[in-house]
């Protein structure tokens, strides 16, 4: 295992920060990485702390009264200067459960309301999401969404379009358009399985 000599914080920002990692591999040759994170000093980085609190939520959410669709949305992204399909999510509030973001995000970026599934731990536990870039890891919330689309809760800063999508939809948005990867798996799976959360009841039995 590599061992770490210290870290320096480089940058001051609200959301997001980057850090110098200066290492030693287990190859006994030095090692300068750089990670992005969400935490706020160095003393609270994940690789100091061993903590996995999740800085974010993700939400996959299924609507309509048949529950053929998946609650999407199409938000412009500066970092790849374009628009790219995801499922709605956002970062988790201090003193918030992430079954609480859950709820909060939903309604912020596409005006529904959303009912969270209760799921085998394993499933929502938060995992890592780029970990070659950042230590931001994110848990993912099962459940139904009902209601009428809005886009009242969103900010100034946000460009999002709200999208019901059903089977055929999926397959071009797949098929033709950027999408986050943490969401094209979970679509792959929305269009082979009847049921879309039979996994996660399947998953208590066994």
């Amino acid at each position: 295992m590599g061992k770490i000599n210290h870290v320096d914080k480089q940058t001051s920002n609200k959301f997001l920060n980057l850090y110098h990692v200066n290492a030693t591999s287990v190859h006994n040759t030095e090692v300068n990485y750089f990670v992005a994170s969400r935490r706020e000093s160095t003393e609270t980085l994940k690789l100091v702390t061993g903590d996995n609190h999740p800085d974010g939520v993700i939400i996959y959410s299924v609507y309509g009264e048949k529950r053929d669709k998946v609650v999407l949305v199409r938000q412009f992204r500066y970092t790849i200067g374009d628009y790219v399909y995801e499922f709605p999510a956002g970062l988790v509030e201090p003193g918030e459960s992430y079954k609480e973001g859950a709820i909060r995000e939903l309604w912020e970026e596409t005006g529904l309301t959303f009912t969270p599934l209760e799921v085998p731990e394993e499933y929502e536990k938060p995992f890592f999401t780029t970990v070659g870039l950042t230590d931001e890891s994110c848990a993912t919330v099962y459940g139904y969404a009902s209601g009428t689309v809005s886009l009242k809760g969103q900010e100034a800063s946000e460009e999002i379009e709200v999208v019901l999508a059903d089977r055929d939809e999926i397959r071009r948005i797949l098929k033709e358009e950027k999408v986050a990867i943490m969401c094209a798996y979970m679509l792959m799976h929305f269009l082979a399985d009847e049921e879309p959360f039979a996994f996660l009841r399947e998953a208590d039995l066994a």
